[in-house]
């Protein structure tokens, strides 16, 4: 299997995928669920061989393929995996046929498109993990806004249309400056390759004015603090959260945001590391304010999606905090708590995805005690809860450990203010669990509501059971990523 291009083939499965339930009949709207589940499923089962065929030990990249596209220019399709894009592109496709479960009763409009739309995101962001050509890596990055924004604006909310076009703007917006730096980089470098190791090497070689690289540097963050997102640039995601249908909010919570803090460590700051390096304390003022100010927002949320919503804000910001603080500890503590940020948040969207279909509401108001008719969903809604306070034992722990861990070596006034941000991440979780699930039964209306289906359970229990296993065996995700943690620290030594 180590001959097998599977790199390209997990690309185009979830392309083949979307054409194939597009060429379904519209009024079979079970044989587009199913062929669509179908090619979801092959995603994730092609990339499960990965983690244990990828030797962790070199660290570098592998399954890389090279194929010219325009040699003239030095653009090329070339795509690989390290141990860090390695445990990104499992944590997609494993959400893949989650996001199909989870749509198969609550999109019942124009499915087919739907499902087309979201096997088309699932490719992009597979793309963006796996791109080693920075021309390659913005075109991924682009095709990914166009399903997302379609996901949003045809079958999200009532604002569905503001959020959307907020969320397009936003990113679009920031992907010119990123455009505009790639250019001026390639001609910078005189490699005559996108290659980004290859440019890295050049920068090295040839040097940088100290301005060039400082401007660069804010236009590659620029655009990926956008899609983190970095406080203030924040204000597009609450509203897309809210808007987007359940698949929408879970491919957003859990990958699509990471490929911000994936572009700031693979890319922004192996090839700026001065200009990362002058610009690491108004990153890290940054990052905690956004920590603090989403965790307060979130306290004052009514609207249970907004709250998990703003909830995203505080838990990135842990992530751009460790990412500035540049060392081991920090940086592995980064990526792992991508890993736990994208189980916890993306379980608790399920949660809600899975109430409101029953309810047709979001208001906290709306429940209270609701625990004693729809038990299943409430302990379901606990672990997904508690892992994203971090409780040990659970995955949210490990990551959040290791951050503040590695950021108190580099920073410890900053690591002592981000720790409040777990005691408010304590605070409004676990109150909305008590006004949502505990005490006596508020409304009589939710009496008759209906419990977990077969399905639901189907992919509860995976994301569970993830969610107690990076809790309690870490290691074996760590010594996957540490080497290749180690050699990308080294390129940037000046932080």
């Amino acid at each position: 299997m180590a001959d097998l291009p599977i790199l390209s083939l997990l690309l185009v499965l979830p392309l083949v995928g979307a054409v194939a339930v597009m060429l379904c009949p519209r009024d079979r709207d079970d044989l587009t669920r199913a062929t669509a589940l179908t090619f979801a499923m092959l995603t994730t089962l092609l990339s499960l061989p990965l983690f244990w065929l990828y030797d962790a030990q070199a660290g570098t990249m592998q399954f890389t393929e090279f194929h010219p596209w325009v040699a003239s220019l030095g653009i090329a399709y070339s795509v690989g995996v390290d141990g860090i894009s390695l445990l990104l592109v499992l944590m997609t496709t494993l959400l893949a046929p989650v996001g199909v479960l989870c749509s198969w009763r609550a999109i019942e409009e124009r499915t087919r498109e739907f499902f087309a739309s979201f096997l088309v995101l699932v490719s992009a962001v597979i793309g963006v993990f796996i791109a080693r050509d920075l021309v390659l890596f913005y075109v991924f990055w682009e095709v990914m806004l166009v399903p997302m924004f379609l996901i949003i604006v045809i079958w999200g909310g009532r604002r569905r249309l503001y959020a959307g076009v907020k969320f397009f703007i936003y990113t679009m917006t920031a992907s010119l400056l990123m455009l505009v730096a790639i250019v001026y980089v390639y001609l910078a470098a005189g490699a005559g390759s996108f290659d980004i190791e290859t440019i890295r090497l050049a920068l090295v070689e040839h040097g940088l004015s100290r301005t060039a690289e400082l401007w660069l540097f804010v236009a590659f963050t620029l655009a990926f603090a956008v899609k983190v997102p970095v406080f203030p640039f924040h204000t597009w995601l609450p509203d897309a959260h809210t808007e987007a249908p359940t698949a929408g909010s879970v491919m957003l919570a859990a990958v699509l945001l990471k490929m911000g803090t994936y572009g700031l460590i693979r890319i922004a700051i192996p090839l700026f590391p001065q200009a990362a390096a002058t610009a690491a304390p108004v990153m890290i003022v940054l990052a905690v304010i956004g920590i603090i100010y989403g965790a307060l927002m979130a306290l004052a949320q009514t609207d249970w999606k907004r709250l998990i919503a703003y909830s995203s804000v505080s838990h990135l910001g842990f992530i751009v905090l460790a990412i500035f603080a540049w060392n081991e500890t920090a940086l592995t503590g980064a990526v792992y708590q991508m890993l736990g940020h994208g189980l916890s948040t993306g379980a608790l969207f399920l949660v809600i995805g899975s109430v409101y279909e029953r309810t047709h509401t979001r208001e906290i108001d709306a429940y209270g005690g609701v625990a004693k008719v729809i038990p299943g969903t409430a302990v379901v809604f606990m672990f997904a809860m508690l892992s994203s306070v971090g409780l040990p034992g659970l995955n949210g722990f490990v990551g959040e450990f290791m951050i503040l861990a590695g950021t108190f070596l580099e920073a410890q006034v900053a690591a002592a203010c981000a720790a409040l941000g777990v005691i408010f991440g304590a605070a409004y979780l676990l109150t909305l669990y008590q006004k949502t699930m505990l005490g006596p039964l508020k409304h009589e209306r939710n009496r008759t509501l209906t419990d977990l289906t077969a399905r639901e359970w189907s992919y509860y229990v995976p994301l569970i059971a993830f969610m107690v296993l990076l809790g309690v065996f870490p290691q074996p995700f760590v010594d996957v990523m540490r080497v290749s943690l180690r050699l990308l620290a080294s390129k940037a030594t000046t932080l």
